[in-house]
């Protein structure tokens, strides 16, 4: 048996030439070969197949002009095109030491579990190579936010952010996968039946190069934490509750500042968030459904067009809760749109992003 070492990476051509080298020094006796399944822009692949011409094991690299997905998406590709059933998953900044690679191999290969995580937070594991407090207080948080919402299916992984472990990837459908963004050991282990176990490891400084964590990638990876939780309606809602969150907050500044009296500060409010709603919708939620829809005009004119109708049905509705009932503007404005949210789901899912005839 022989394995695949796939290496996602983006913008990491700093670390190709020590990354292969350490690779190649741990796995110089077994049938092995590196593919790198990249999406830089800085040359990245260019410094694989150089480095590849000397290097002790064979090399490729797959470099995706149009990359989707993500660097999880990237992996699944990864696994598609590997010359091995046995996989591992690393990232290519070295922070991931090569030199745990035979013990991910030796404990895969028992045959007992399917994928063997290495983990930063089991036996005498660490992370002391993140960066600084922010992002330990980020990554322990974000591990217990997910492991709180999958306990069954992660009971026995302390560790479902890392991008370090080995996989049989026989075990696994990969066409029931769904990549957003970089966080693909949790992607597999939530959508199939995989056995997992876990070896402790240090995760260590970045050898060249600049982090990719971002504002952007916590989006990404709350959003797919949703998705793979409760699916599109739970994003939806999640987007929903930005959108009212900033309606209220319109209403209240434009009333309490006396530009505008609530009626006309609902109208505002309403165009405003219609406009982001459907942008972040776009972005975030219906991705995935955009390609076999009508173009972006027609989405966003028929998502325009119904979020006023609804609007021009539900502010007489909140303004009669306001004058009949003497609520409070922002209240009312809340309830109403709560009320509309399962409508304008289904509007959206049935509808606007219906795949053309």
């Amino acid at each position: 048996m022989g394995v695949t070492i796939v290496i996602p990476t983006f913008n990491e051509s700093g670390n190709v030439a020590e990354l292969v080298r350490r690779i190649s020094a741990v796995l110089s006796t077994t049938d092995a070969e590196i593919l790198f399944v990249d999406d830089s822009t800085d040359g990245t692949d260019d410094e694989v197949r150089r480095v590849s011409q000397t290097a002790e094991l064979p090399v490729r690299v797959i470099h995706r002009d149009a990359p989707i997905n993500g660097l999880g998406g990237a992996v699944v590709e990864g696994f598609r095109e590997a010359a091995y059933e046995t996989c591992v998953v690393m990232d290519g900044d070295l922070q991931h030491p090569p030199e745990k690679i035979p013990e991910l191999l030796e404990r895969v290969g028992r045959g007992d579990v399917d994928l063997v995580a290495a983990s930063r937070y089991v036996g005498d594991g660490n992370a002391s190579g993140l960066a600084d407090w922010g992002r330990h207080l980020v990554s322990r948080t974000s591990t217990v936010v997910t492991r709180a919402m999958f306990p069954a299916k992660l009971r026995r992984v302390t560790d479902p952010m890392t991008g370090f472990f080995a996989i049989n990837t026989s075990a696994i459908d990969l066409a029931a996968l769904q990549p957003r963004g970089f966080k693909i050991l949790l992607e597999i282990i939530v959508r199939t039946p995989v056995r997992v176990s876990e070896i402790p490891f240090e995760f260590a400084d970045r050898f060249a190069g600049e982090s990719k964590a971002s504002i952007a990638q916590g989006i990404r990876f709350f959003r797919q934490l949703t998705l793979l939780r409760f699916g599109k309606m739970s994003a939806f809602a999640v987007i929903g509750a930005l959108g009212a969150v900033a309606n209220v907050a319109i209403v209240w500044l434009l009333t309490e500042a006396g530009i505008v009296d609530y009626v006309w500060a609902a109208i505002i409010a309403a165009e405003v968030t219609i406009i982001g709603n459907f942008l972040m919708l776009e972005r975030f939620v219906f991705r995935d459904m955009k390609g076999a829809a009508r173009g972006f005009w027609h989405r966003f004119a028929s998502s325009f067009i119904f979020n006023n109708v609804e609007s021009a049905v539900r502010i007489p509705v909140m303004s009669l809760m306001v004058t009949a009932w003497g609520m409070p503007s922002p209240i009312a404005t809340a309830i109403t749109l709560a009320v509309a949210f399962v409508i304008r789901f289904t509007f959206h899912s049935l509808v606007v992003y219906r795949p053309r005839a």
